[in-house]
């Protein structure tokens, strides 16, 4: 499983992703009155899926997909951890990152 986190730009794999890189990217942007976009792709052999938090650019169509049931569960606990919300915290993100490792 490839698992790669991209934070306003930078991307890393989650083997170099650390809790005070992510606290200091989320909360340094916040201070700076900027607007937070945390990607995190995830690719398991059929699975290629990009969860990305609701500040990030969308790009406004998509087209309907089948979710399997590991991508569901994927969504489900993106969406527990309000990472789905434009208010989620580092350590939202951070729990995300921890249970599907």
């Amino acid at each position: 499983m490839t698992i790669r986190v991209k934070i306003a730009g930078i991307e890393k794999d989650i083997s170099e992703v650390d809790p005070s890189w992510v606290n200091q990217q989320i909360n340094g942007r916040r201070a700076a009155g900027e607007a937070v976009c945390v990607q995190v792709i995830i690719q398991k052999d059929s699975v290629n899926l990009m969860l990305i938090t609701a500040d990030c650019p969308h790009n406004g169509g998509g087209s309907k997909k089948s979710w399997s049931d590991y991508e569901r569960e994927l969504l489900d606990l993106w969406m527990k951890l309000h990472l789905n919300e434009s208010k989620f915290s580092g350590g939202n993100l951070l729990a995300f990152l921890n249970q599907i490792k």
